[in-house]
């Protein structure tokens, strides 16, 4: 039974009482026939009621994320209207002696963001906050650069990324000191804190709301167009660039197609069918694009046309994913994996703040799990590098940042714009090194390789390990500080660092980081979202085969690990 679970009486009770406040007409049809079914003695019924009422979503630092329904466990307007109204006590408190500061809402085109969007902005304006809401759905980024561009002291993004389709969430930014970034501790417990005192109260109905909020103006859009832009100018070689764009069924198309146009770009040739926001996601099974299948589509056009590169958003447009032609896959053509694409993005990045001489105090930064490729970059240029804990919210704070990213296709080129992650500006980055090469005759394979005869040849692979009971994981990690092992496959163990012990300047957390004698890394850490245990591999070859063998290599003997663990 989760935690705050209670016997079937009382569970009752909380429906009920959800159910009398609850302003939304599907959502209280659903309770209501699951309370009726519940107490006519169905058992499945008494069930789903125990697992919607018996626990409440969390708020952390990713702010909320869950599946749509009824319940303190499930997302909806109940909940919503709760973690507004702690949020804007929050604010006020946080404010001071300032009499209105202002909270941003943006929203993006799944199931009730709209809906979620207006009632916080109502919420926030009967809270006496000057409250504005983006004037229509939008990516993630440009809620992001408004809570900088408007100076507010916070902002809300109602999205769940790439979730499931039946998913949504409340994703929360902080203005002032945390110009822009995600939430971190403490800010997380302390709205927490307030959002649970709402929740006390046990009546959304008597939280002041007002129409009074804003909607903001278009010029909003339009300077983040502008600035995002201009990180990469078109240059000569992009003429003639045939390539293709896909959506996947989310809002970035309307706000890149206009980018693009500013830029200078020939536009893509578009998957049709994922380039209108979508909140069913009819083509793709979960709409992410490391997720097999979720590019098939975008294979197939680019199949069709010949294209030389493929670019794709995820549904809020933060994360970038890129394919390239490959023969040697069933496809003809192969993802970049985030820790590629993020490499030559940082190489990109290091180059021009050497060619402009602004490498005094500036530093690339990317998740501890992430490849170690983007230090030795630094290090070339003569940056400084931050190594952090996983998440935006911890990279977009790294000292004179001028590029992060993490393994998991999220890029921050652009950090005087945006503090988080943007998968538009990378996207435009990333059209930008494409098309200098083809200026001089290259391709996007040739920038690898490139890379790999500058820097060395790195390669990545990740294991995760789905559990049915959340405790094994703890067991793992528990067994692994006990007795730290003394090889991986036949690579012997140099040193561990326990993040639990405190390791450089991170933040303590429940991670292990293996160093082997060549070289070689592991990375050991629960998942943050899911019931799963992650291994994060890493290498560095003489040439990309060493390095495919090595990889190869390791992901075995890791394997041999876990199972001698009982994983």
């Amino acid at each position: 039974m989760p935690a705050g679970a209670a016997d079937g009486a009382s569970v009752l009770d909380r429906a009920r009482a959800w159910l009398a406040q609850d302003p939304d007409g599907e959502t209280r049809a659903e309770l209501r026939a699951l309370i009726a079914a519940a107490d006519s003695g169905d058992a499945a019924a008494a069930a789903d009621l125990d697992d919607r009422f018996g626990a409440r979503l969390a708020f952390g630092t990713a702010g909320l994320r869950g599946e749509l329904g009824a319940g303190s466990n499930r997302m909806n307007r109940v909940l919503v209207a709760q973690a507004a109204a702690g949020l804007a006590a929050y604010v006020r408190e946080r404010a001071g002696e300032v009499e209105s500061p202002t909270v941003v809402v943006g929203y993006d085109g799944r199931r009730n963001s709209h809906v979620f969007a207006q009632d916080s902005a109502e919420i926030f304006a009967g809270a006496g906050l000057r409250a504005i809401l983006l004037p229509r759905l939008l990516p993630t980024p440009v809620l992001a650069y408004a809570v900088r561009h408007l100076g507010a002291a916070a902002g809300v993004m109602v999205t769940a990324s790439h979730n499931p389709p039946n998913d949504n969430g409340y994703k929360v930014y902080l203005g002032g000191a945390d110009d822009g970034s995600q939430i971190v501790a403490p800010a997380d417990a302390d709205i927490a804190a307030h959002i649970e005192r709402v929740a006390e109260l046990g009546d959304i109905s008597t939280l002041p709301r007002s129409l009074g909020y804003e909607i903001a103006p278009e010029s909003i859009v339009e300077d983040y167009v502008a600035a995002t832009a201009a990180v990469a100018p078109a240059p000569a070689g992009a003429s003639g660039l045939s390539w293709v764009y896909t959506a996947m069924h989310g809002v970035g198309w309307e706000t890149f197609s206009r980018i693009l146009e500013t830029a200078g770009y020939p536009a893509p040739e578009p998957v049709t069918a994922q380039i209108e926001p979508d909140s069913a996601f009819p083509t793709v099974a979960f709409p992410n694009p490391e997720e097999p299948g979720a590019m098939d589509l975008a294979f197939e056009r680019a199949r069709e046309v010949g294209a030389e590169l493929i670019i794709a958003n995820d549904p809020d447009a933060d994360r970038l994913a890129v394919a390239l032609p490959d023969t040697s896959t069933p496809d003809g053509w192969r993802r970049l994996t985030g820790n590629q694409i993020g490499l030559l993005l940082g190489w990109r990045a290091a180059r021009l703040a050497a060619e402009t001489g602004a490498t005094e105090g500036a530093s690339l930064a990317c998740s501890l799990v992430s490849s170690p490729g983007l230090e030795v970059v630094a290090r070339h240029y003569g940056l400084d590098f931050h190594s952090t804990l996983t998440g935006f919210k911890w990279i977009s704070r790294a000292p004179g940042i001028v590029f992060g990213f993490e393994e998991a296709l999220g890029y921050l080129v652009n950090p005087e714009t945006v503090r988080d992650k943007d998968g538009i500006s990378a996207a435009v980055a990333m059209l930008g090194m494409v098309s200098e090469a083809r200026g001089r005759g290259a391709s996007l394979a040739d920038l690898l390789s490139e890379f790999d005869e500058t820097f060395g040849a790195f390669a990545s692979d990740q294991i995760s390990v789905r559990v049915d009971d959340v405790s094994t994981i703890g067991r793992i990690m528990a067994a692994l500080r006990a007795q730290h092992p003394s090889a991986v496959g036949d690579v012997a163990v140099e040193r561990i660092d326990d993040l639990l012990e405190g390791v450089d300047d991170l933040p303590r957390g429940d991670v292990l980081r293996l160093w082997l004698v060549d070289g070689s890394r592991v990375i050991v850490r629960p998942s943050g979202t899911e019931p799963k245990l992650k291994l994060y591999l890493d290498v560095r070859g003489d040439s990309s085969g060493d390095a495919a063998e090595r990889i190869t290599a390791l992901a075995a003997g890791a394997r041999r690990l876990l199972d001698d663990l009982g994983a």
